[in-house]
């Protein structure tokens, strides 16, 4: 993926040319993703992924694990749907006060981003809807990603989507796992209910070495679904057909782990979810 980049912004860094550059392991750029229709991103690296975010759309238009694959492989051109246009992490809010935090695509409404904090270890971007009703921070670390939905308007819902492509391309040699059974399921098999606690997915592809997952940091009772499309995978945390559940605050992780077995994922993800001593 080729992108157009700028130097990295690094907070407290000084240009004196006889400072030395700490290594840094979450480096933050802005750029271009080319393979999306030459959006206006940030570009946030670290040693497990890259996440390529929209400025104005607040959502992630590309997702790129430590082999190169694209999980996500969002294209504006309208008309694509599943093949490119409907793509994207976390598609939140959907005809409900707005249309925010997607990539920008005929649907989108904007919203405005600006770096909050960025350091060796973290960086952190706050977008915020172009009505001022919504807010989301993104807090990227050497290990994963966090979504936090930080503002919610008032009497409305949302739902926290990963409409994708495990390994690149959605086809036969992809699978996932949940939290509701250990059992590998073919991407094309549904899922419908209140996943149990925690709250996680994870997305592979028998032909890549990573998988993705995805945790919700709340129980809730609310209905969570998966829908394999043609093109795209529909997980949706606070969904049940095209009905949005979740009304709070909330966050989310995604992030890659090298391992197909799931009780590894099942431990990661469990780590995450367990407060702080």
């Amino acid at each position: 993926m080729f992108v157009m980049l700028t130097l990295p912004f690094m907070q407290g860094c000084s240009l004196s040319t006889s400072s030395v550059a700490e290594p840094q392991a979450v480096t933050l750029r802005h750029g271009v993703d080319t393979t999306a229709g030459g959006l206006a991103v940030f570009i946030i690296e670290t040693p497990t992924a890259t996440y390529y975010l929209d400025k104005k759309g607040g959502g992630l238009s590309s997702l790129i694990d430590a082999d190169g694959n694209d999980w996500i492989g969002f294209a504006p051109t309208p008309g694509s749907g599943w093949q490119g246009e409907y793509r994207g992490f976390p598609n939140a809010v959907h005809k409900q006060d707005g249309n925010y935090f997607h990539p920008v695509n005929a649907s989108t409404d904007l919203s405005s981003s600006h770096i909050t904090h960025h350091s060796a270890k973290h960086a952190q971007i706050t977008v915020d809807s172009g009505n001022k009703q919504w807010q989301a921070v993104w807090d990227f670390y050497p290990d994963r990603l966090d979504f936090s939905m930080a503002k919610v308007s008032q009497g409305y819902t949302y739902w926290v989507q990963y409409e994708g492509v495990p390994g690149g391309t959605l086809n036969d040699s992809d699978f996932y796992y949940n939290s509701a059974a250990p059992t590998r399921r073919n991407i094309q098999e549904s899922f419908h209910g209140d996943l149990p606690s925690p709250e996680w997915y994870a997305f592979g592809d028998t032909q890549a070495s990573s998988m993705l997952y995805l945790l919700h940091h709340t129980d809730d009772t609310a209905p969570d679904s998966y829908e394999g499309r043609p093109f795209m995978t529909v997980l949706g945390f606070g969904r049940q057909h095209k009905n949005k559940y979740l009304t709070t605050p909330s966050r989310f992780s995604l992030g890659f782990i090298r391992s197909h077995d799931y009780h590894t994922i099942k431990q990661k993800v469990t780590a995450l979810s367990s407060p702080t001593p």
